[in-house]
């Protein structure tokens, strides 16, 4: 990963005081450690006519691979085409912006104590990146940086020289040229980088938002793509963007009225929290089961496959739900999920509306019949697909409660999470995951043969690209349903089982 910044001087103000701005002696070569790899620093050329610094990152892909495995964090979209082996070595990313932030930290600020003079004075400089991922190609490219005063050249790069017909990459070889000011300059850098990309390496936290408004000052405001470069930059998070946004407009208000964005946004106590939080998906999933069984006016509920008691523990809150079962097949799971509710110090009113037994969906079990709604939130995902015919029969064959709940994961959304690598299911458990049209034919095909009617509600922020986060889908027991004759794979019951 390569990065070049040069400028031409004379003996009146020689092209080497770029060293000074980068606080890198030119007759020096420097390397620094990273998280990801070490950055070198070096300058091919260096006179009083014309200077170059060259930032070269060698990133361990071993490294990227294991910071970015097994913690929810860390694992960008593209981090690994196939484990170890992607293009995050070689092609200007995240992994570069942050290499810019830790080596030209001072640069970055708009600091020079040896020569503060040359902070704020433009200067013609020349960036080149050889390999930059680009989507939206050097169209995109263009409208990013010639807003900011500079000119562009994105060369579109081949899959591979040698063999033409495979097409054209979505890599190109940038060239920027201008009269900037160098502090602007690699604020610009630190920020487009990754929104060109549109991906980053690692987890977008609320800090972000910080990060970019501090980097974008003086030029974010303004920008016709700022709405684009806000989203992308924070990993498309509505709730980070809304919030950049308005304090966006907040110091575009400001400098229109010359005032300072304190005098502007005056109408909150700075002692009121009034932070809007996002809702997590965890959350969202079981607000959204509640009002569906409400909608469906259940009050003996089955939740099949209850995990630690979560959605258990919701119901109970609420008395319209008289009679609750939770299911698993994990005695541990069921263990904290009793010690979640409390079941050993609950009153007895209480204690008569929550059951906790121990079972498996891959066999008919007669003590699930008769109930009003039963809910399997995300539970399929964690079936070998073989396997859901005989939970298809035992939920809608043989226990046939009037309502159905199903929630499992969208694929398509995987895109979004930052932390997810491409190609990784969301959880290490999960046999499949479905796309929408995937998940709608099961469904459809499920109340078909079962005398279901069912409906799809997305859960989450729905996607206009790829839908929402999680797919429900809503199965409503038809009066003039008779059930279906049990198939040879799903006929054994629970008390065949114990036999």
């Amino acid at each position: 990963m390569f990065l070049t910044i040069s400028t031409t001087g004379s003996p009146e103000r020689p092209a080497t005081d770029l060293g000074f701005l980068l606080h890198k002696h030119p007759e020096k070569t420097q390397a620094f450690s990273t998280s990801h790899g070490t950055a070198h620093v070096f300058y091919p050329e260096a006179s009083e006519e014309r200077c170059a610094a060259a930032l070269l990152l060698e990133v361990d892909p071993v490294a990227l691979v294991r910071r970015g495995k097994g913690k929810g964090r860390g694992g960008a979209p593209d981090s690994a085409l196939s484990q170890y082996v992607n293009d995050r070595p070689y092609a200007a990313s995240s992994l570069l912006a942050v290499a810019i932030g830790r080596v030209f930290k001072s640069a970055l600020q708009g600091t020079c104590v040896a020569r503060p003079e040359l902070v704020g004075q433009p200067q013609p400089l020349r960036i080149e990146i050889p390999v930059l991922p680009a989507r939206g190609g050097p169209e995109l490219v263009a409208k990013l940086f010639e807003p900011l005063g500079w000119s562009v050249e994105a060369t579109r790069l081949p899959l591979d020289e040698q063999f033409p017909e495979w097409g054209e990459s979505r890599y190109v070889r940038l060239v920027l040229e201008g009269e900037q000011v160098l502090a602007q300059a690699m604020r610009h850098l630190y920020v487009l980088l990754p929104v060109l990309d549109d991906a980053k390496h690692y987890w977008v936290a609320p800090d972000e938002v910080d990060k970019l408004l501090r980097a974008g000052d003086g030029w974010l405001a303004e920008h016709p793509e700022q709405k684009l470069i806000t989203s992308r930059y924070l990993s498309r998070r509505w709730s980070l963007t809304r919030a950049a946004m308005e304090r966006l407009e907040l110091v575009r208000l400001a400098e229109t009225d010359d005032s300072q964005v304190e005098e502007i946004d005056n109408a909150v106590d700075e002692n009121t929290d009034t932070e809007e939080r996002p809702v997590p998906l965890a959350v969202q999933r079981r607000e959204a089961l509640l009002a569906a069984l409400r909608t469906a006016g259940a009050g003996r509920v089955l939740d099949l496959g209850c995990g630690q008691g979560q959605l258990v523990h919701e119901l109970l809150k609420d008395t319209r739900f008289t009679e609750i079962v939770g299911l698993d097949v994990s005695v541990r799971a069921l263990t904290i999920a009793s010690r979640r509710l409390k079941l050993d110090r609950m009153g007895d009113r209480r204690a008569a509306r929550v059951k906790l037994v121990q079972g498996s969906l891959a066999y008919t079990d007669k003590r699930l019949t008769g109930y009003d709604a039963a809910v399997l939130s995300e539970v399929i995902e964690h079936l070998d697909l073989p396997r859901l015919p005989a939970l298809e029969y035992a939920v809608f064959g043989s226990a046939r409660p009037t309502t159905v709940l199903v929630t499992t994961p969208n694929v398509e959304y995987n895109v979004r999470w930052e932390s997810l690598p491409a190609g990784h299911s969301r959880h290490g458990d999960h046999r499949f995951e479905w796309t929408r049209a995937e998940f709608r034919a099961w469904a459809r095909q499920v109340a078909e043969r079962h005398g279901y009617a069912v409906e799809f509600t997305p859960v989450g922020p729905d996607d206009p690209e790829v839908g929402p986060p999680t797919q429900m889908a809503v199965f409503t027991r038809r009066d003039d349903a008779t059930a279906p004759a049990p198939t040879t794979t799903s006929t054994i019951t629970k008390g065949d089982e114990a036999a």
